[in-house]
């Protein structure tokens, strides 16, 4: 077998240069029908009224529970190596963001 050849399920994945630089989010809205969940990001800025989804990402049911324990299990990874991370009931920061400043 030639060193080059995939393993048997190995899965070779690209990641383009302007999809590795991610995009910000701070807010996130998930719907769901009985086929498909709908994950919208969005973001967010002080002062705009405003706010456009940013990414939208459409998975099956089972890949959303799949996310869901990858997710979990990371943030499980995370917390042992750098503390708790505090949950809020509210957001800390109002949508509105309060009032804004003038140049």
């Amino acid at each position: 077998m030639a060193e080059n050849q995939q393993k048997k399920g190995q899965i070779n994945i690209e990641l383009d240069e302007s999809v590795a630089e991610g995009t910000y989010s701070n807010l996130a809205i998930i719907n769901h029908s009985v086929s498909e969940f709908i994950v919208d990001f969005i973001r967010i800025m002080p002062g705009v009224p405003k706010a456009k989804v940013k990414s939208r990402i459409i998975l099956t049911p089972q890949h959303a529970k799949r996310l869901t324990k990858a997710l979990a299990d990371n943030i499980l990874k995370f917390e042992k190596a750098h503390g708790e991370i505090k949950d809020y009931e509210q957001p800390p920061i109002p949508m509105n963001f309060g009032p804004t400043g003038e140049a």
